[in-house]
């Protein structure tokens, strides 16, 4: 009897929670319902698969409703992916939450808020920096101050201690430790970090849920990146702004904020010759922790293509993250393919076409290397324990663990040990302590805040003595490869990650 009343309490739970998940989901729609051709979304995944760019999202939202969406597998709906500066767009808006309740103003001096941590010779310059300038990337410093200021312990003080050579508000930069102050200021108002303070005013309206966010060494966010969220929520911050500011029917941001955030208030490079600056989207001018774009849009967007597309004129949204080494070359193919596709009245329902996308949706995928997940090397090096050299990661010590035709590499550090399991020649599923590569690797607070990193792994034998584990961290855009190649006694490791071309190699002997 207790057990039926359980089994039945767990599935009204699962039934609630499913209720309150579809309360909190976007509408759904098709495309031709939406006035967009279903052909033209084939058309942009199909060149996705021939792009030399990584995706792993994609979500099209018009007139409010969802009409195409994909993960690109391991890639899934339900994981967060690293933001990088597409928080910047989230940390601008904090601050005009914050306007709106009157804790600060645009106008504010920066130097007003930390008084204890200035300089002891404050330039004209300095005290002339405001609110508005750190907003539109316009403080004056060069070069960018930012690599600098993250491996300081103090991030305040050390952007603080940045000379300004131009006159704030004059001439553009992109800094992302005026982003970081943006977000200092915010917590030295509010009392709460920029997380915290969106919260209740901006992730919950919104039904955004298990965000998280990197923080400094004092507990600030960091403000410039480290949010991680999902595809969807990246939309429906997007579809906020759409709306002017309001969200089923309540007003979250004021709609002066919006247009004031989303208009371009610097040129980034006024001499520009006409044709180059018309051709590129980061030439349209720079608003408040946004991108002006082409065709009278405006985006969030972080490094290696985490875009947040906002274009006001086809009421539509566009949600993409991934690894790409060319985001024009994302871009364009938005231009190319789904603009033109945006009419303004619905489109014949065509049902052929309509099941066609939503199983090239449904069957999105990346490619996994190699071709072999078996040798015969594998008894002879299943538990031994090579000791390696001294080297720059501070390995000490790997092995191999074969079972059930998984592969678990155990690698000891001087501080940890790690242990990551990888499947042959399909992912595997996992979670692990070991930070992966990272934009912000030098960074004092280094992915200070965040969680052991969802991950995974694949493993497969290139030839019968070298061994290659594709490593991927599935909650940001990069991957890691470990090639392992044996020699008897002998083994020789290759370090290699998605972002650098360098090639770390590591040595060692079985004891």
């Amino acid at each position: 009897m207790f057990i039926k009343k359980l089994t039945a309490a767990a599935f009204l739970l699962v039934l609630l929670i499913t209720r309150i998940s579809a309360q909190n989901s976007l509408p759904r729609s098709t495309p031709e319902q939406q006035g967009v051709s279903s052909q033209a979304i084939i058309d942009f995944l199909d060149s996705a698969v021939s792009n030399k760019n990584e995706f792993h999202s994609f979500m099209f939202v018009r007139h409010g409703k969802v009409i195409a969406e994909g993960w690109w597998s391991p890639y899934r709906s339900d994981l967060k992916h690293t933001m990088y500066s597409l928080s910047k767009s989230f940390t601008a808006t904090a601050v005009g939450l914050a306007v709106k309740h009157k804790k600060l103003k645009v106008s504010d001096k920066v130097i007003s808020f930390f008084p204890d941590q200035l300089p002891d010779t404050i330039s004209q310059y300095l005290r002339d920096l405001t609110v508005r300038d750190l907003l539109s990337m316009s403080v004056g410093q060069e070069p960018d101050p930012t690599s600098k200021v993250v491996t300081d312990s103090n991030w305040i003080r050390a952007f603080f201690s940045e000379p300004i050579q131009y006159k704030p508000g004059t001439k553009f930069l992109y800094n992302s430790a005026a982003t970081y102050m943006l977000s200092a200021i915010v917590t030295k108002v509010t009392g709460e970090k920029v997380y915290d303070y969106l919260t209740p005013r901006l992730f919950q309206p919104l039904g955004i849920e298990n965000a998280d966010w990197e923080t400094d060494l004092q507990g600030n966010n960091v403000g410039g990146w480290g949010l991680r969220i999902k595809t969807e929520d990246i939309a429906r911050f997007g579809l906020l702004f759409l709306q002017e500011g309001k969200w089923k029917r309540k007003r979250i941001l004021s709609k002066k904020w919006v247009k004031e955030a989303s208009t371009a208030k610097i040129i980034q490079h006024p001499d520009l010759p006409k044709e180059k600056r018309d051709s590129s989207d980061w030439e349209q001018g720079y608003c408040y922790q946004m991108w002006r774009s082409r065709n009278n849009s405006y985006r969030g967007d972080g490094a290696f293509g985490q875009f947040c597309l906002i274009m006001p004129d086809q009421d539509a949204v566009v949600a993409i993250t991934s690894e790409a080494p060319d985001m024009q070359d994302e871009l364009n193919a938005v231009w190319k393919f789904l603009l033109p596709a945006m009419k303004k009245k619905r489109l014949p329902d065509n049902d052929s076409l309509t099941q066609q996308l939503k199983l090239q949706l449904q069957s999105l995928s990346l490619p996994i290397p190699g071709n072999s997940n078996s040798s015969d090397l594998v008894s002879s090096i299943e538990g031994k324990d090579y000791v390696m050299q001294p080297n720059e990661r501070n390995v000490q010590h790997v092995s191999f663990h074969f079972e059930n035709d998984m592969c678990t590499i155990n690698i000891k550090t001087d501080t940890s040990t790690h242990a990551i399991t990888f499947g042959p020649r399909r992912w595997y599923l996992g979670e692990t302590t070991r930070k992966g590569p990272y934009l912000v690797s030098k960074a004092q607070n280094n992915m200070n805040g965040l969680p052991p990193f969802k991950v995974a792994g694949e493993y497969n034998w290139r030839d019968e003595n070298k061994l290659e584990l594709v490593l991927r961290y599935i909650e940001s855009p990069h991957t890691e490869t470990i090639v392992c190649h044996f020699d008897e006694n002998k083994l020789k490791i290759e370090l290699r990650n998605s972002i650098s071309a360098k090639t770390i190699e590591l040595n060692g002997e079985a004891k």
